[in-house]
């Protein structure tokens, strides 16, 4: 197979050095034919880029920067298929036998990707076959990683780059039915980058001031008010579980076993940045005790799926920066795990969530291919038993879609219907919860339809809310914060002095429990 991309020479970007393609697991070689299409760019586009590479990315290189030398490459001879960049006509006598045309918000052209991110957003990509008009794939970006103007163009060339391997595989599509806004008018790009440069400095002053992200989880005991009955946080009031203050809780989880109930979750300690997996237990009025810490690698761990299966209960933590899905099995309940095995490895798959249905195992998860959002990519995986081998579903990646991609929770079964939790990040990581119901799902087939929508208010405050799940009458939610990092110093200092009178009273007692024997 040969693959060229069209590109225009006045706009070649970084990303344009690319030489392969990664399709059905072999690198194709991918051959540039550069043109030049009529049609100004922004001005001072390259000046602003450059602005924001040193203030936004601290100097370093973005796939979005101009490529200032553009090396000729041998052409391999006549493409299998095209990729077209530009709005350039397409060539009537090309024979290749697909001709793609990413397109977004419905136009072709780096112009209109920056007109949609000027406008406030990033665009819907549809990949279009222009010798049948056909839409080959559609997707919605995720933007939390995007940073200003050229971090914006830069994911969204990312994901459509990640779009084109699973259309040349020949695997079928399952494209999502998606809204597409309108086209937007051109503008000006400099008032965007100048706000977009003070929002940095700001929030950069903010993170002097404060822990950022600080998640919290939210617990209740709901008997018949929960939100899958509800489809909303109606119902008795949300209790927050404490934390120090210089660390975060997140992505609760909570398990009965062995006669007790604990929630586990993420433990973030701000002040390394990594995060660690705990767990408090609960009775019928609340937490008790103090939380364990359960389990930590050198690496960061998050969301800690929990499955029982053959008599055993199994954790399936969030470990992408270690490019894997390992499971651990409890051999001392709470605060004992031994890592059992690997169920996939080679791979960014982040919120691994697991159900059955129909006889199999599924597994879905976050995917990232390196590049791009974290947020908007779903792929699913199956398999006889929980240990595997774990095959890819046929549609792989499944959908492309940050307001209903993301796990945020366990499945549920009402009433024979199978739903599952969504982080909905149209507005940032995290921002609000999608209740989906499945409709089909198979190794071939898969259809969802997000029924309810969740978003923090007066009955949950703050400015996120990204998992939900429930055991028995407990029911748990997370969200954020303002965090000031002196409150964390005050706690910090308080939790120092109360020590410290304890082992002074204690001092103090000890030869009176003497004289007392």
């Amino acid at each position: 197979m040969i693959i060229e991309f069209r590109c225009d020479r006045a706009q070649a970007r970084l990303w344009m050095r690319r030489e392969t393609l990664r399709v059905s697991d072999q690198d194709i070689p991918v051959q540039i034919a550069w043109t030049t299409t009529p049609g100004p760019s922004p001005a001072g586009l390259d000046m602003l880029f450059e602005l924001e590479r040193i203030v936004l990315r601290k100097g370093k290189a973005g796939d979005a920067d101009r490529l200032k030398t553009i090396a000729e490459r041998p052409r391999m001879g006549n493409p299998d298929v095209v990729v077209d960049f530009t709005t350039a006509e397409r060539d009537p006598n090309c024979s290749a036998r697909l001709y793609l045309r990413p397109r977004f918000n419905g136009q072709a052209g780096e112009a209109a990707a920056l007109a949609a991110i000027l406008a406030g957003d990033l665009p819907v990509i549809e990949i279009v076959n222009e010798l049948d008009g056909t839409v080959m794939d559609r997707g919605h970006p995720s933007a939390e990683i995007a940073a200003g103007l050229s971090g914006g163009l830069e994911t969204v060339m990312a994901r459509t780059l990640s779009m084109l391997p699973p259309i040349l595989s020949g695997a079928p599509r399952l494209v999502p039915q998606l809204a597409v806004p309108a086209a937007s008018a051109p503008r000006n790009p400099a008032p965007f980058v100048v706000r977009g440069v003070a929002t940095s400095i700001a929030k950069e002053i903010y993170r002097l001031c404060c822990y950022a992200p600080h998640w919290h989880v939210g617990w209740r005991y709901a008997d018949n008010a929960d939100i899958w009955r509800t489809g909303d946080l109606s119902g008795p009031a949300w209790n927050v579980l404490g934390d120090p203050g210089n660390h975060f809780y997140a992505d609760p989880v909570p398990v009965k076993w062995q006669g007790r109930t604990f929630v586990f979750f993420e433990d973030l300690d701000h002040r390394t940045g990594k995060g660690i997996i705990s767990a408090i237990e609960f009775d019928g009025n609340g937490p008790v005790g103090t939380v364990l810490p359960v389990l930590e690698e050198p690496w960061h761990l998050s969301y800690p799926f929990l499955i029982e299966n053959n008599g055993e209960l199994w954790m399936i933590p969030e470990s992408t920066a270690h490019r894997d899905v390992p499971i651990y099995k409890c051999v001392r309940f709470p605060d004992k795990w031994e890592r059992q095995g690997t169920l996939l490895t080679g791979l960014e798959l982040a919120d691994a969530t697991i159900t059955q249905h129909d006889g199999l195992y599924y597994m879905f998860g976050a995917w990232r291919d390196g590049t791009g959002g974290y947020s908007d990519t779903l792929a699913i995986y199956y398999a006889e038993q929980l240990f595997g081998p774990w095959r890819p579903h046929a549609s792989n990646p499944i959908l492309m879609d940050r307001a209903t991609t993301r796990p945020a929770g366990n499945f549920v079964t009402i009433n024979g219907r199978l739903w599952r939790p969504v982080q909905d990040c149209t507005n940032g990581y995290g921002a609000a919860l999608g209740l989906a119901e499945v409709l089909e799902l198979s190794p071939t087939t898969y259809r969802q339809a997000v029924r309810h929508l969740l978003k923090p208010g007066p009955l949950w405050t703050g400015r996120k809310l990204h998992t939900l799940n429930r055991c028995g009458r407990l029911e748990v939610i997370d969200g954020s914060r303002v965090q000031p990092k002196t409150t964390a110093l005050l706690n910090s200092l308080r939790s120092s002095d109360q020590s410290a009178q304890r082992e002074w009273q204690g001092t103090l007692a000890k030869p009176i429990a003497r004289r007392l024997h």
